[in-house]
């Protein structure tokens, strides 16, 4: 049994080391929000204490949705859902929709059993829409209690993810689910999870299956071997009823989240823009039918939905061609072209010899660091070393859940070098993850 729930929801013992206890948070001043709620002894609510801190876009006058980037199990894991609403990039694909950024941090111990949060029907569920009040409330948007919610999740993230989609299929607008699904039949090697059921409006919902190869795909043994064989079922299951689900294989990766964010935040971008309302409060819109493409299960190349030639309920559903594109290139290497480049810094002030600047990240790559020049030459870089293990270099490092390392890197520069009373011109340029520079 411990072997089984390993394999599907990936416990702490590969993940992050025990870096910081539950209580060393990045401080939540506005434009961040949080609150926190004990453990519970009330049979049925959640046993586990839990954090919410949520990022609300500065100036967004209605909030238009919530997006919650939620970690998987174990107590390594959960330790990196401190860091969620901090995550620039993450922070892009909100503003852009006009939707705040959540990310809950469950104290789970190490041992204790991960179905009594990530099963959303142990309490979690109530929780979160608990936070979602009061965090509304302290951020002055009440509204956040009832907009639509897009859910990305790693893990047993994922498996609560999609248990969210079954159980409130009508206020979910997409679900990407990294490594984690829940079950839609019961198992009997699993006795503890539960099955959920699948309702018909369920069906509507933009739903990514996202397990890295190493999880059962090519390699068929070790603790990961069981994701793959749990995410066929649940997308079989779904897809042959009609479902907007899809499949991107990570090629690169096991259980570790890699460079999926980049295909995560577009394909997310993509089910927004369809399916949020106009309006703060009127109902998800549905996803556009004639734009999608296909593509046959754990293939890499897709095609108009009216030119696929397969069997279109077994297919890898897509929205659109823009997202079918970049996830051919996804499924192959991870290596989604982008000839954009990322914002310019703002706000460049200079106290003495130290540069300050805030910056938005890259909506399609991220950021990857920043160069600082003193008249029209490169002196710096911020920061000046950098290492992710994971996937490509990003400003703010990145976790094993898709979030970014303690203690947050800061946007400050000191010019070591600079002659006290000479007068010098400096220049921030931000540079994306594809190596693209700002003005």
């Amino acid at each position: 049994m411990r072997v089984a729930l390993i394999a599907l929801f990936g416990f702490a013992s590969a993940l992050s080391a025990q870096v910081a206890p539950y209580d060393v948070f990045p401080p939540a001043e506005p434009p961040y929000y949080r609150v926190r709620y004990e453990a519970s002894q009330t049979p049925g609510e959640l046993i586990f204490p839990v954090n919410y801190t949520a990022w609300v876009p500065p100036g967004v006058k209605t909030l238009r949705g919530v997006i919650v980037h939620q970690h998987g199990c174990g107590e390594g894991s959960c330790k990196s859902g401190l860091t969620g609403a901090f995550d620039l990039h993450w922070q892009a694909l909100a503003r852009r929709h006009e939707c705040a950024l959540l990310a809950p941090a469950y104290e789970q111990p190490e041992k204790a059993d991960c179905q009594m949060w990530c099963d959303p029907r142990n309490g979690s569920d109530a929780a979160f829409q608990k936070g979602l009040v009061e965090l509304g409330a302290k951020a002055g948007h009440p509204e956040l209690a009832k907009v639509p919610w897009v859910l990305w999740g790693h893990s047993g993230g994922g498996h609560w993810a999609g248990g969210m989609v079954l159980l409130h299929p009508e206020r979910v607008a997409a679900a990407w689910l990294r490594s984690g699904v829940p079950l839609l039949q019961e198992d009997s090697n699993r006795t503890t999870i539960k099955a959920h059921k699948l309702p018909e409006a369920a069906l509507g919902v933009p739903i990514m299956c996202n397990p890295g190869t190493k999880e059962g795909v090519t390699v068929k043994d070790g603790r990961f071997a069981k994701v793959w064989p749990a995410n066929e079922a649940f997308f079989r299951e779904v897809r042959s009823k009609g479902g907007l689900i899809g499949v991107s294989v990570d090629p690169l990766t096991s259980h570790e989240c890699g460079n999926q964010r980049y295909m995560a935040v577009l394909w997310l971008d993509a089910c927004l823009g369809a399916r949020l309302p106009n309006k703060s409060g009127d109902p998800l819109q549905a996803m556009p039918s004639e734009d999608a493409w296909l593509s046959p299960l754990l293939d890499t190349e897709a095609a108009p939905l009216q030119k696929f030639k397969g069997d279109k309920l077994s297919a890898v559903w897509l929205p659109n061609d823009k997202v079918a594109k970049a996830w051919m290139q996804y499924v192959k290497d991870t290596a989604i072209p982008d000839v954009t480049p990322p914002p310019a810094p703002t706000h460049v002030r200079v106290q003495g010899s130290e540069l300050q600047w805030e910056a938005e990240a890259d909506l399609e790559s991220g950021l990857a660091h920043f160069l600082i020049e003193r008249d029209g030459e490169v002196i710096g870089k911020v920061p000046e070393e950098q290492k992710n293990p994971f996937g490509r270099l990003l400003f703010q490092g990145l976790l094993y859940s898709d979030t970014p390392s303690l203690p947050l890197v800061k946007m400050v520069f000191t010019d070591k070098n600079a002659e006290a009373g000479k007068n010098y011109k400096y220049r921030v340029i931000a540079v994306n993850t594809v190596g693209l520079q700002s003005k």
